[in-house]
């Protein structure tokens, strides 16, 4: 009910009166001042006036589990949603949760990661009050060779529900390096880590998880020149809530897309127009040695195609991909 209450409150620019809280949830006027009581320890700073009822006041960045659901205005995604303050991992968590019987659509979310995990084994800082870190389950019914194309399907979302909560002159500047990393303005600022448990023709469960820095923070030397923070770009202090909800309500829409080709054709153009990598000199680290090209796009299953020297075209389906003028590659 408390999430209720703020989605209510939220939307009303006046008072909300107790009765008709009490009529519309079905509950006692103690059940509600305890709801209100309980929001306000919470951090929220509600206006209780007699005669008028309650009044949401300005909240600068609230960031826990009934603040994300009064937002939440996805059909499945997100639904339900388990916020914890500290963490491990949100992908542990979230692979638990499926071993256990999870439905699609099922979220992590925490404020801490004590335990997070990027690409390669490698650690991801996860300091509290400071980022977004989520991880998203979901049981598709579609052959595991294309469990990969959820990444650039997550990727997008990220970005395109970063667009919507920054002002206009920051988000020209979000893109996507290919696969799955979220740049502003040349330097990262989101990861992305997918992982699959699955037979040989057939998937149990898919975990994407997500890490934005968000808030103005410190980077150690070795990231210091290709990472940073949405705040530090954009001189914005943004609310995590209403940036992690906003990138659901995007990736919803999208994997409804996907599954309808179950191929990314139906928003390879929205990608291209994000994809930092086109038309620019990629160095591809290819295991059977290092090259360089032109990118030309990605294909309906998420290859990067690049341009030869000869202008023959081919695909690129693994290694890290390099690009001029973006993480410090010169």
């Amino acid at each position: 009910m408390r999430a209720e209450i703020l989605a209510l409150l939220r939307a009303r620019a006046d008072y909300v009166s107790g009765q008709e809280l009490c009529e519309r949830f079905h509950v006692s006027r103690t059940a509600v001042w305890k709801a209100i009581g309980q929001l306000k320890k919470q951090g929220y700073e509600i206006e209780a006036v007699q005669n008028k009822g309650y009044r949401l006041l300005v909240n600068e960045d609230i960031f826990g589990q009934n603040e994300l659901e009064s937002r939440l205005e996805t059909k499945w995604v997100g639904r339900p949603l388990f916020f914890h303050e500290t963490i491990g991992s949100t992908n542990t968590e979230a692979k638990l949760l499926a071993e256990k019987g999870a439905g699609q659509g099922t979220l992590v979310v925490a404020d801490m990661q004590s335990a997070g995990k990027g690409r390669r084994g490698r650690s991801w800082s996860s300091p509290s009050g400071k980022n977004v870190y989520y991880t998203l389950l979901l049981k598709p019914d579609f052959a595991p060779d294309k469990a990969s194309q959820l990444t650039v399907v997550m990727a997008l979302a990220v970005a395109e529900g970063l667009q919507k909560v920054l002002d206009a002159g920051t988000a020209e500047k979000v893109g996507i390096k290919w696969p799955n990393d979220i740049v502003v303005d040349g330097k990262k600022v989101c990861g992305i880590l997918t992982e699959m448990s699955a037979e040989q023709d057939y998937i149990q469960y898919v975990v994407i998880g997500v890490g934005i820095n968000v808030f103005s923070q410190e980077f150690g030397p070795e990231l210091v020149d290709k990472a940073t923070d949405i705040e530090t770009i954009s001189g914005q202090r943004i609310s995590r809530s209403k940036l992690l909800t906003a990138i659901l309500t995007s990736f919803e829409e999208l994997y409804e897309l996907f599954l309808g080709t179950e191929s990314l054709a139906e928003m390879k153009e929205r990608y291209h127009k994000l994809l930092v990598n086109i038309g620019r000199e990629v160095c591809v680290l290819d295991p059977k040695g290092e090259y360089r090209a032109v990118a030309v796009g990605i294909t309906d299953s998420g290859e990067l195609t690049v341009r030869m020297s000869d202008g023959k075209t081919q695909n690129v389906y693994a290694g890290e991909v390099s690009v001029r003028g973006i993480y410090g590659y010169v």
